[in-house]
């Protein structure tokens, strides 16, 4: 059954590829130059770039990936060294991202209709252990609870491999909590799955949508709501004393970047990325196909290509579609 199982998804890999590399030769005007798109290490992030990269095939460009962290990123976009992000989360990039707007290194390429959060999480089960979740204060009272060799007599907060000011809430707050970084985002799952199959108590970063709501039943901490001024001003909040008193926005955005002089070398490129468009649902799914369906990321954008054609058909210039004039 294995043996079938990965026979059949070879065959779809063939067919998919083959239908791709069906398309024109790029005509002589269109750049010969590379595009590259940046990965970073969760996995929808991955896949949507790989199936970015397949329609710009399809368009008749040169693709290549560059796995880069968040904050190298900026420069390389502003400096042309690599040209898209296909996620840029206002939770964890806001920040940086309106910078390099403003220097003009880099466009805002849209939103996609989706609603996000990241922020601090638990399984449901975790409120039977610690009344008063999802209410952050329940927290100062059960730290104890998540406390592991490493952090004892502190509770352990498990983040994600992001540079985020976990330390700062934890202090501004009064959270007798230790912030425990993981390397590869994947970890969170494993230490996940592990804490859910004993039923022990586990705070660990998590975002919406990323489909693993489909598995794990549980909720985000409720922090004091977000504000801008939490993050400069120190007399904002309920601590007078220092910034970064709340939580993540809870209705975040989720938007595109590119470099500024991607479409003038790579016409028509720019107007892909602006279409690209999907919803919670289909983020969920992208995720989904990694982590739960144990796809690789290669074999989960080629399935979406496959499944999707109707739509993003609809995303790439008519001029540029197989079989139109250059």
């Amino acid at each position: 059954m294995r043996n079938m199982l990965l026979g059949g998804i070879f065959i779809m890999i063939v067919v998919i590829s083959a239908e791709i590399s069906q398309a024109d030769p790029p005509p002589a005007k269109r750049s010969q130059e590379t595009i590259i798109i940046a990965l970073n290490n969760w996995s929808s992030q991955i896949v949507l770039s790989r199936i970015l990269g397949h329609l710009y095939a399809q368009m008749g460009y040169r693709v290549s990936y560059q796995t880069i962290s968040l904050s190298e990123q900026w420069g390389a976009l502003a400096r042309g060294i690599v040209h898209i992000q296909v996620e840029v989360w206002e939770g964890t990039m806001a920040q940086m991202f309106f910078r390099m707007i403003q220097e003009g290194g880099i466009v805002d390429a849209g939103s996609y209709p989706v609603k996000t959060r990241e922020d601090w999480w638990y399984p449901a089960y975790v409120e039977r252990l610690c009344p008063g979740l999802p209410n952050w204060e329940a927290l100062k009272r059960c730290a104890s609870l998540f406390a592991v060799p490493e952090t004892s007599p502190r509770g352990r907060y498990l983040a994600g491999p992001w540079e985020k000011p976990d330390e700062a809430r934890i202090r501004s707050l009064g959270l007798n909590f230790q912030a425990v970084q993981v390397q590869e985002s994947s970890q969170l799952w494993v230490e996940l799955d592990k804490a859910v199959q004993n039923q022990a108590p586990i705070v660990l970063f998590n975002w919406a949508p990323n489909g693993l709501d489909t598995v794990y039943e549980g909720k985000f901490v409720e922090f004091p709501d977000y504000e801008p001024e939490c993050e400069t001003d120190p007399t904002w909040g309920v601590n007078p004393n220092h910034v970064n008193d709340c939580g993540n926005p809870t209705n975040g955005w989720l938007k595109k970047a590119a470099w500024s002089g991607m479409d003038t070398k790579w016409p028509g490129s720019l107007h892909v990325l602006e279409n690209l468009s999907l919803d919670n649902t289909m983020f969920s799914r992208l995720t989904a196909m990694v982590v739960v369906d144990k796809r690789s990321h290669e074999q989960a954008a080629l399935k979406w290509i496959l499944e999707n054609r109707e739509l993003w058909e609809n995303w790439i210039p008519t001029d540029f579609k197989k079989g139109s004039p250059p």
